[in-house]
């Protein structure tokens, strides 16, 4: 917590993250034409934002690419500001992801967590839908399970109608897998494709999202990435379900 309130007491930081927050996956000469100060400046002040996981990067082949993790800020808010709001004010303060399309080269979205939990629990939470239908903000059933490529979990609607599916394309087990990402619903259901890298670390697991080529038409993918992340969390650290429900279905 100290880190992100560090990291957030600069006036250059913040217009990183103000950066990021309008255009995601941003190089280094990106960002730094848009301050007055040295390459090496921004670089200082960019190792302060990772230091406080705000930012996240991906390198892919000369270039280094920088995404807004708004996750800890999300968890931040939910901590110190949401208990002293009214429920209608608290809705204003939702973070939500600013998505633009980029090219295939390089993640369109990235958002890490971590979890207090084993590699083999969080693995498990992944890969099964009878656990992933406990912890969705958008599903309470899910059928299948991702352990080797073609494998696929549908997440369903009351009704019993897909809402979702995610089909395996290539696995490496308790460590990454890439799927397909398939919606049902809105008006453009173009697949996408996403993946889940699992890291231990010294003190539990390190989760990370990163999702490619999504299509103009889907809005609203980072804010459903954040639920789900804050899902899992808490279901993995607490033993209860609880989901994130978009504010409308509160």
């Amino acid at each position: 917590m100290d880190a992100i309130f560090k990291a957030l007491n600069d006036p250059a930081r913040r217009a990183l993250l103000d950066s990021l927050r309008a255009t995601d996956g941003q190089t280094l000469t990106e960002l730094e034409e848009q301050l007055d100060m040295s390459r090496f400046g921004v670089m200082k002040h960019l190792k302060v934002l990772e230091d406080a996981h705000l930012v996240v990067t991906r390198k892919r082949g000369r270039f280094k690419y920088h995404y807004l993790n708004a996750l800890p800020l999300q968890e931040m808010i939910t901590r110190w500001v949401h208990p002293f709001l009214q429920p209608h004010a608290a809705a204003l303060t939702d973070l939500k992801a600013q998505l633009e399309e980029t090219s295939m080269s390089k993640p369109d979205f990235i958002m890490s967590t971590f979890i207090n939990c084993t590699q083999d629990a969080l693995w498990d939470a992944l890969t099964r839908g009878d656990i992933v239908a406990r912890y969705h903000f958008a599903c309470q059933a899910a059928r299948g399970t991702m352990q080797a490529p073609g494998d696929e979990i549908a997440y369903l609607r009351p009704d019993g109608a897909p809402m979702l599916s995610n089909r395996v394309i290539a696995i490496e087990p308790k460590t990454r897998i890439e799927m397909v990402f398939l919606p049902a619903w809105g008006d453009d259901t173009t697949e996408s494709r996403c993946v889940y890298l699992v890291e231990p670390t010294a003190s539990g697991m390190k989760l990370t999202v990163e999702h490619y080529d999504i299509p103009a038409g889907q809005p609203g993918i980072g804010d459903g990435w954040t639920r789900f992340l804050s899902g899992i969390k808490t279901f993995l650290e607490t033993g209860e379900a609880h989901r994130f429900f978009p504010e409308m279905q509160a």
